[in-house]
């Protein structure tokens, strides 16, 4: 099971959309949601086209007398799609004609509203355009006022910190935090927050839907090789993670020095050649071959310092990089013994 389908698993409860909506749309209307009509859209009124979008999930939901339609665009990818607006006035598009083909209109014979919305969990932060007037270009003369306008809205994951995220206090804040976490102690406290949410009997099915994400795609992602036993539901992923807590913190970090030194030794390498090469081809190589293996180590260091700090302390500024990548060997060993027992990213800097 991919992300994309464990996603759709999730969004399949009302309450993923219901939490989803009152805790990231920010807006007035959202206060006049009838949210115990939340309803998923049937098949049946999806045509063949927008039947092939598996990963997307469609639900309307009471606005005082109307219906108001919500897309989710389930996008998990590595690259950013630039024109990631002009797939969304595709779909919209589709889901308005199938919903004049079904006579899905208000009560004035308008066309309901849509709100379309990219769920966006890669590594490096979203910058495509949100709106898709942005991507045409715009012709003087008084072509523009033929430009579509569709804005869609963009939930970048990674954007969120953890000081946004756990004074929502529901569901959809909690995946969020799971996805953000960099310590398996980070994972701990964001399961037993679900295990208090979703206590409910009826919230058994989604209680299944969280457990089988953790099982089948978080965990592989986070510990990967290594053997996930039969989890049945979120009280055995709790003791699963107390029993195994030591020893994954110990896989992650094996992971990030090992990242950190290849990406040092490769870095170091490059400058170590460039400069040596200013000073002629084969005394250049031997001496960038030299200053490649002594910067490599040094950087490989100050690069899996920076992965410890931000899996504990969130993404670091420009300074804190700048301090840590200037730091000798000496004292990066230091700084990342302080790591461990640091409560905050001050303690890890403080005088000698």
């Amino acid at each position: 099971m991919d992300h994309d389908h464990s996603y759709k698993l999730l969004f399949s409860h009302p309450q993923m959309v219901r939490d989803l909506l009152t805790g990231f749309v920010r807006e007035a209307w959202v206060d006049e949601l009838d949210f115990d009509s939340l309803e998923r859209v049937s098949a049946s009124y999806v045509s063949d086209d927008l039947r092939e979008r598996e990963d997307d999930v469609v639900w309307r939901v009471r606005w005082g007398a109307e219906w108001l339609y919500v897309y989710l665009l389930l996008e998990f990818q590595s690259t950013v799609d630039h024109f990631m607006a002009v797939r969304i006035l595709t779909y919209v598009g589709l889901l308005y004609q199938d919903l004049v083909r079904a006579g899905q209109l208000t009560g004035s014979g308008r066309l309901p509203p849509v709100l379309p919305v990219v769920l966006y969990n890669g590594d490096s932060p979203w910058n495509a355009a949100e709106e898709i007037a942005e991507v045409i270009e715009s012709v003087p003369g008084g072509l523009s006022r033929y430009r579509p306008a569709l804005r869609y809205l963009l939930l970048d994951e990674g954007r969120y910190s953890e000081e946004e995220l756990v004074p929502l206090n529901n569901l959809v804040a909690g995946l969020f935090r799971l996805e953000n976490s960099r310590a398996p102690e980070d994972v701990q406290r964001v399961v037993e927050a679900l295990i208090q949410w979703l206590a409910e009997p009826e919230q058994a099915s989604l209680r299944r839907a969280f457990t089988v994400w953790i099982k089948r795609v978080f965990l592989p992602g986070r510990v990967p090789g290594v053997r996930v036993e039969s989890l049945r539901d979120l009280q055995e992923v709790q003791s699963m993670l107390s029993e195994r807590v030591k020893d994954w913190t110990e896989e992650w970090k094996r992971q990030g020095l090992q990242e950190g030194r290849q990406e040092g030794l490769a870095r170091g390498l490059a400058e170590g050649l460039e400069q040596g090469l200013e000073q002629g081809l084969e005394q250049g190589l031997e001496q960038g071959l030299e200053q490649g293996r002594l910067q490599g180590r040094q950087q490989g260091e100050s690069a899996l310092l920076e992965r410890l700090l931000q899996r504990k302390f969130g993404p670091l500024d420009e300074a804190t990089l700048e301090r840590v990548r200037g730091a000798d060997a000496e004292i990066l060993l230091i700084w990342g013994e302080r790591v461990l027992t640091a409560a905050r990213l001050e303690e890890v800097f403080e005088e000698l």
